[in-house]
């Protein structure tokens, strides 16, 4: 994460003059279970695909909104970055994608029985949304409604 006196001036006065949403996130979810009995899923900001998967729109005005459904299955070192901000020093995790998707860790934890299970799917957004009237109004949601489907316990956010 990029402290403010490192950005670009001109990334400066954009978050200075931003309108930041807020939202009450006061109706969520608690855990009902220990971690060792809970399914878990994995959601990232960073713009992760895979090869085969469209990339995140660069250019679409406030941020491409759509996510990319990621198999449990996938080897992280194939996940493709495709993500606009340049406050996202991608190097760590063009370096080890575990940063950003922590995959991996997941498994070992599941592997020693801290979790009881990792979800079939997981998901990616882009982060550096801008204009999430979409995001909020129509992927959030389908995202939701896909992991309640699978029976997910937690989610595992992971911001960029």
């Amino acid at each position: 994460m990029a402290r403010l006196e490192e950005l670009t001036f001109s990334d400066r006065l954009f978050v200075k003059a931003y309108r930041f949403r807020s939202f009450d996130w006061s109706p969520g979810a608690r855990l009902s279970k220990p971690l060792s009995e809970s399914r878990l899923a994995l959601i990232s900001s960073a713009g992760l695909h895979l090869p085969g998967q469209a990339a995140f729109d660069l250019e679409t005005r406030g941020g491409d909104w759509s996510y990319r459904e990621l198999p449990a299955t996938v080897s992280v070192e194939e996940l493709k970055i495709a993500h606009r901000s340049s406050a996202f020093d991608q190097g760590g995790a063009r370096e080890d994608r575990n940063l950003a998707f922590p995959l991996d860790r997941l498994r070992e934890m599941a592997g020693r029985g801290e979790i009881g299970a990792i979800n079939h799917r997981h998901f990616s957004f882009m982060g550096s949304i801008t204009a999430p009237g979409r995001l909020m109004a129509h992927s959030a949601p389908e995202v939701a409604e896909k992991l309640r489907e699978d029976s997910v316990d937690a989610v595992l956010l992971v911001p960029v």
